[in-house]
């Protein structure tokens, strides 16, 4: 059995993507004198997604049962000093993994759009940015440096931000999309300073060198600090994931990027770009090891995230943010297993999520066509009588969200519960509540969600806004977008892309769960220092494979969490819906204060905004004009105009000043030498 890979069979994996996306953003656009129609443009870059996915599938099953690896630098950029910038590959299982995860995603995405999108004036550029984007994502996962990895890291946000912004004429997308990008932007300056500082005490950006010297790097105290090193290199790197994965308090721009077509919603902010923080996290497992401080840290922010974005989703109507805030707190959850140092557990829900998430996100954008492009949930009703494969998927999504026994999100959700309540570190207590808390929450809105769009009365004659309009402002869907007419179902290019995303949102979990988690899989890709972090190992010990869990389940509080949930959803909504209401007004000082979603926008625009805004005024007229303009560049100028104005009159070219002033100067000198030597 070969265990080596081929370079150039890895090169074509991120480049045929590229070239896609390259044939379809140039011929396929005005830029290009739009050479190519739109069947062509979508061929092309499904296509290309295509053969990505295949070689994928193919290294995944080389890593899998052959135990192939590659790690191999492909391209020597420059040489600064004795740091190497250069581009590499690293495949191990980690990476294969998530190849196959971003490209089979995206291949459907790419197909569901042929349908979503057929009505919009820029077919040909969607589908030139989401397979760019599809091209940076395989950048980021396959790098074997910190320079490749940053870089995949800011192309995917800037893809991110045109996507968002792809209906540049709407100003809530155009708001959204600056909000993402400059979120973003704080998160990375934390992960470019951990970069930095890695470089500047490892010497290397490559991932295998700098682990070798992990132990090193831990021995070192950060300077004029009396912290670690390590420490501060890891809350660096995780900043910028909290930036990335849409961590609290940096999670805000997540679900304002809903205002973007909803195929980049399941492309981007579900199944790849927001988990490229967790991925960075696992990959650098072995620094993480290192500093129980970071890791501590982590869980706090995980558990926060997990918890408190899960009660906003509660109280959302448009159907999209609900499944957004899904997001936002499933990453917590992640999150909260990388603090726990269980990161195989962390994406193996990854995975797991980025398929039903895909599904469910994708649902919704089906829903919001049959609807006619309604969106707000409260004047749906009874949708699984007109769309029944939209209706089965999404139940099925759900069901697997919420952890049902036997689905693939059951697996990965409780062994993240398992392994948080086994850690040891401090902040375990307050992420174990969290998680456990969070189950019963997601099951609630995600029910909510589920019984209010697809049972109960038919709500569509009483919707007050008939233009609401996922393509507002953007397309002439005019017809689209009177909420009285009844939904139809989707078109195969749609509904196909549901059917196959089923099947993994079910069975992956069941198949992968053992060789993920206690199998060689991640065996030489993630490293756990099991004496002090003990959580797998004592996860191993409980767990006996998916069937013995899935049974052990009934005898945990987690499943009747879930199913409390449900019955508190299916009654509030489906038998008792005067109950929401009454709560709401019981609870209202609570109501506002989700409605304002914390109010950490209010503080980010009218605080920490006006804040920027007056010390870059500060800066701009104290420090550019007065300082810098007016004494530095204006000051020099003047000082030597008027230093020459004294020598011009000194040098006036007439013979009895120069013999004056050399009398002048004689006299002092004398003067100089009498007065001194008396």
């Amino acid at each position: 059995m070969s265990t080596t890979l081929s370079a150039s069979t890895l090169l074509a994996v991120p480049l045929a993507p590229l070239v896609g996306s390259a044939l379809a953003g140039i011929l396929g656009t005005k830029f290009g004198g739009n050479r190519i129609g739109r069947a062509a443009s979508h061929t092309l870059t499904i296509l290309g997604v295509l053969i990505a996915f295949v070689i994928s599938a193919m290294t995944l099953k080389s890593v899998a049962l052959d135990g192939a690896r590659f790690n191999e630098t492909l391209y020597e950029w420059m040489v600064v000093g004795g740091l190497k910038m250069e581009v590499g590959f690293m495949v191990d299982g980690l990476t294969a993994m998530m190849m196959c995860v971003v490209t089979f995603v995206s291949l459907m995405v790419h197909i569901y759009t042929i349908g979503y999108m057929e009505e919009d004036a820029g077919y040909n550029r969607f589908f030139a940015y989401i397979s760019l984007f599809t091209f940076s994502m395989l950048m980021l996962v396959m790098s074997n440096n910190m320079l490749q990895l940053f870089f995949g890291w800011e192309a995917v946000g800037l893809v991110s931000y045109l996507l968002i912004g792809f209906w540049y004429n709407k100003p809530t997308a155009i708001f959204a999309n600056m909000k993402a990008f400059l979120v973003n932007r704080v998160g990375d300056f934390g992960f470019i300073l951990g970069i930095g500082l890695i470089a500047a005490y490892a010497g290397t950006l490559n991932y295998t060198e700098t682990f070798a010297k992990a132990n090193e790097l831990a021995g070192i105290g950060f300077p004029g600090t009396d912290w670690m090193l390590i420490t501060v290199i890891c809350i660096c790197l995780f900043i910028g994931a909290m930036g990335k994965s849409a961590q609290f308090p940096l999670h805000v721009w997540l679900p304002d990027s809903m205002e973007g077509p909803t195929p980049i919603s399941a492309l981007i902010h579900a199944a790849t770009m927001v988990t490229a923080g967790i991925f960075m996290v696992a990959r650098m497992s072995p620094l993480f090891e290192l500093s129980d401080t970071a890791l501590n840290f982590i869980l706090v922010i995980g558990a926060i995230t997990a918890l408190f974005m899960g009660f906003l989703g509660i109280i959302q109507n448009d159907i999209k943010r609900v499944v957004a805030y899904s997001t936002l707190s499933q990453l917590g959850y992640m999150t909260v297993a990388l603090g726990a140092s269980a990161y195989s557990v962390a994406v193996f829900h990854l995975m797991t999520h980025a398929f039903f998430k895909a599904l469910l996100f994708l649902g919704a954008g089906s829903v919001i066509m049959g609807m006619h492009h309604n969106q707000d949930i409260r004047w749906m009703g009874n949708v699984r009588k007109y769309m029944p494969i939209t209706w089965i998927t999404f139940l099925l999504a759900n069901l697997a969200l919420i952890g049902t026994p036997l689905f693939s999100g059951f697996y990965s959700k409780d062994a993240i519960i398992e392994a948080v309540h086994a850690s040891h570190l401090p902040a375990a207590g307050f992420a174990s509540f969290a998680v456990l808390a969070g189950v019963f929450v997601t099951a609630f809105y995600s029910f909510r969600l589920y019984f209010l769009v697809f049972h109960g009365k038919e709500r569509y004659d009483q919707n007050p806004d008939a233009h609401h309009d996922d393509h507002a402002a953007h397309d002439d869907h005019g017809h689209h977008g009177h909420g009285d007419h009844k939904p139809h179902e989707s078109p195969w290019v749609v509904t196909v892309p549901l059917v196959l995303l089923v099947v993994p949102s079910v069975l992956i979990g069941f198949v992968t769960m053992m060789p993920m988690l206690f199998g060689d899989f991640f065996k030489d890709a993630i490293f756990v220092d099991a004496a002090k972090h003990p959580a797998m190992a004592e996860l191993a010990e409980m767990i006996h494979g998916p069937v013995a869990m899935a049974l052990h389940s009934f005898y945990t509080a987690p499943l009747y969490l879930a199913l409390a949930g449900v019955v508190a959803s299916w009654y509030m909504y489906m038998v008792n819906p005067a109950l929401p209401a009454a709560i709401k007004r019981a609870c209202m000082p609570i109501f506002n204060l989700l409605e304002n979603k914390y109010y950490l926008d209010w503080i980010n625009e009218n605080i920490v905004a006006r804040g920027a805004r007056a010390l870059g005024t500060g800066l701009w007229k104290g420090g550019d004009q007065a300082l810098i303009d007016g004494a530095v560049v204006n000051g020099s100028w003047k000082l030597i105009g008027r230093i020459s104005g004294v020598v011009r009159w000194l040098q006036s070219g007439f013979i009895y000043h120069y013999a004056l002033a050399m009398l002048l100067g004689i006299f002092l000198l004398m003067t100089y030498f009498v007065w001194f030597n008396r």
